[in-house]
């Protein structure tokens, strides 16, 4: 994803996983000011990947645009940018 937009993903619902279309994003954990550090993480090779502050089980799937999650509303959009 070099040279990308690296997606951000939220869990305010408290979901156990989130289906994403990305293997490479961040996690924010829950809006601000709930959120956890924003850290990136990279499935690699894998379909899942778990948050190591929230633990959000994050599950690939390569039906999804980068921007739709599975339940829906998972997509961060910084409000400040």
């Amino acid at each position: 994803m070099a040279g990308g937009i690296i997606p951000h993903f939220q869990n305010d619902q408290g979901h156990a996983a989130i289906e994403i279309g990305v293997k490479e994003f961040m996690c924010v954990g829950a809006t601000s000011p709930y959120d956890h550090p924003h850290v990136f993480l990279d499935m690699g090779a894998d379909d899942e990947k778990v948050c190591p502050y929230c633990s959000t089980l994050y599950r690939y799937n390569a039906a999804l645009a980068a921007d739709v999650t599975i339940p829906a509303g998972c997509a961060y959009i910084d409000r400040a940018a």
